[in-house]
């Protein structure tokens, strides 16, 4: 039983956290974040 309870809790934790991600709010971010390998490092690295 304790199995079938396990399951349920981490599906609705998948399911919860899929709908947070995909929700249209948070796309700027997302956009944000899959630039910043492509972006020009302007400093020189600190040593």
């Amino acid at each position: 039983m304790t199995g079938g309870i396990i399951t349920l809790a981490l599906l609705l934790l998948f399911v919860g956290g899929w709908i947070w991600i995909w929700r249209p709010s948070h796309k700027a971010e997302f956009d944000a974040a899959a630039r910043l390998p492509l972006e020009d490092d302007s400093e020189e690295p600190r040593e």
